[in-house]
C-alpha cells in the first residue's frame, strides 16, 4: 500500500472494532488513474465497502498476513512466490480466498504459476473476454474450471465520455491503436496490416522501446487533456491485433468515447454486435473487413455506436462486477479441481521457469530486493 495508512495499522484498528462484520484484504492496484489495472481496484473496492471492512494492499507488497476470524482475502496473486497474496493464501483460518485477475491462456508464461496458487483458492473470478472463457475446456488450464468465474471487465462512462460525434468521410477514415508495443499486443501483425491498407491510415498513442513500423507515433497520451481529446475526434476506429490478451480495457473505453473497435477476438472481445473483429495471422482477411468499414454508411457506424452505449450501460459497469464479487464472497461453496495430468503439470511448470518473473529475472529480483530489504530497485 504505497501512501496512507499502513495496512498493519488498518487491520489493528479493524479487529480492534469488533462486530461480526467481514473484513476483506484486498491485494489489487488502486491507484487513482482511471485507467486499468488502479480502475478495478478502486472501483470494486468502493462498493464493497458498503457492506465489508476493506483493507488494500498492492499486489507486489511482500507482507504475510495472518487471518483472524470471519476475515477474506481477495486479490490479484503475483507471479513471484513470496509477494502478499501467494504467501497469505498458504495461512489456514480464512474464511475464503479469492483469486481475482485478468485471465488468457494464449500465452502460458502469464499465468502459469497460477498452477499453484489455485489449489489454495476457493474461487478464481477470471477477469476476460467471452472468447477465452468459452475456450477454457481446450485449454492447459481446463482442470481450473470448476472453480472459475467468467468475470467482464468495467469501465465508468463518466471516465470516458462522448467525444465522437461525426465519422471521416467514406476512404478517408482514420484507426488509432492505443497501447505498448510488447509482444501479447501483437504489433508485428498489426505493421503487416497498416502497410498494406490501400485507404486510411493507423495512428499509436502510447510508450515503446522502438517504433512500430507503418503507425503514425503520436506518443504517451492523457485522454483526459482536451489535445488527446482532439486526437480520438480525428480517429474513426480502435484496431487491436493482440494474440493473447484477456479483454484490454482500451476496447471498452473507446466504446464509450464513441470510436467503433475493431480486434482481434483473441483480444477476448468476441461476436458482438458493435465490435468488428478481425481474422488473426490473416492479413488479406483483416484488409476486407477494414476496407468494408472504411465504406460503411455512416448511419451505419451510428447504430454501432448506439448498441456499445447501451451494452456498456446494461453489462460493462462496476457494479455488475463487483456484484460478482460480492457472490463469491457470500458463496460457500469450494468445487474440486479437475485431475491434472502429469504431461500437463510439466508443461506448466516448465512455461512458469521460461516467464518473464522467472527466479533471477529482472522483475523477480525487484520485488526480492522489496521483501529483502525494504527498497524499490527502478522498475
Amino acid at each position: 500500500m504505497r501512501g496512507g495508512a499502513r495496512p498493519d495499522t488498518l487491520i489493528e484498528q479493524v479487529r480492534q472494532s469488533g462486530g461480526g462484520t467481514t473484513t476483506v484484504h484486498f491485494i489489487y492496484p488502486h491507484g487513482r488513474a482511471i485507467s486499468c489495472p488502479d480502475a478495478i481496484g478502486r472501483n470494486v473496492g468502493e462498493r464493497l465497502r458498503t457492506r465489508y471492512r476493506v483493507v488494500h494492499y498492492d499486489w507486489d507488497d511482500t507482507r504475510v498476513i495472518e487471518p483472524g476470524p470471519n476475515e477474506v482475502l481477495l486479490g490479484h496473486p503475483h507471479p513471484v512466490a513470496w509477494t502478499c497474496f501467494r504467501q497469505s493464501a498458504r495461512r489456514s483460518g480464512w474464511r475464503r480466498i479469492i483469486w481475482m485477475s485478468p485471465y488468457n491462456h494464449g500465452d502460458l508464461h502469464q499465468l502459469s504459476f497460477g498452477d499453484s496458487v489455485i489449489e489454495y483458492c476457493d474461487a478464481y473470478l477470471a477477469i476476460t473476454g467471452n472468447y477465452w472463457f468459452s475456450s477454457i475446456p481446450q485449454s492447459p488450464f481446463s482442470h481450473w474450471l470448476p472453480r472459475m468465474v467468467h468475470v467482464d471487465l468495467a469501465v465508468d462512462r463518466s471516465d470516458f465520455p462522448v467525444m465522437k460525434n461525426s465519422f471521416n468521410r467514406p476512404g478517408a477514415r482514420r484507426f488509432l491503436y492505443i497501447g505498448h508495443a510488447g509482444w501479447p499486443k501483437n504489433t508485428e501483425y498489426l505493421t503487416q496490416i497498416a502497410q498494406a491498407m490501400p485507404e486510411g491510415e493507423v495512428s499509436w498513442a502510447g510508450r515503446g522501446d522502438r517504433a512500430i513500423p507503418g503507425l503514425k507515433p503520436l506518443g504517451y497520451q492523457d485522454f483526459r487533456t482536451e489535445a488527446a481529446k482532439r486526437l480520438v475526434r480525428e480517429h474513426d476506429f480502435l484496431l487491436t491485433v493482440s494474440h493473447a490478451d484477456s479483454n484490454p480495457a482500451t476496447v471498452l473505453e473507446a466504446m464509450a468515447w464513441g470510436l467503433i473497435p475493431v480486434c482481434t477476438a483473441q483480444s477476448g472481445y468476441a461476436s458482438y454486435e458493435g465490435i468488428r473483429n478481425i481474422p488473426l495471422r490473416d492479413v488479406g482477411g483483416a484488409l476486407e473487413v477494414l476496407r468494408k468499414l472504411q465504406h460503411c454508411p455512416e448511419e451505419s457506424l451510428r447504430s454501432m455506436q448506439q448498441v456499445n452505449w447501451e451494452v456498456l450501460d446494461t453489462h460493462f459497469n462496476w457494479d455488475r462486477l463487483a456484484g460478482q464479487v460480492i457472490a463469491a464472497i457470500e458463496s460457500c461453496t469450494r468445487p474440486p479441481l479437475e485431475c491434472e495430468p502429469l504431461s500437463r503439470k510439466l508443461q506448466l511448470r516448465w512455461a512458469a521457469l521460461r516467464s518473464p518473473h522467472a527466479p533471477f529475472s529482472r522483475r523477480y529480483l525487484r520485488v526480492s530486493a522489496r521483501a529483502l530489504f525494504g527498497f524499490e530497485t527502478n522498475r
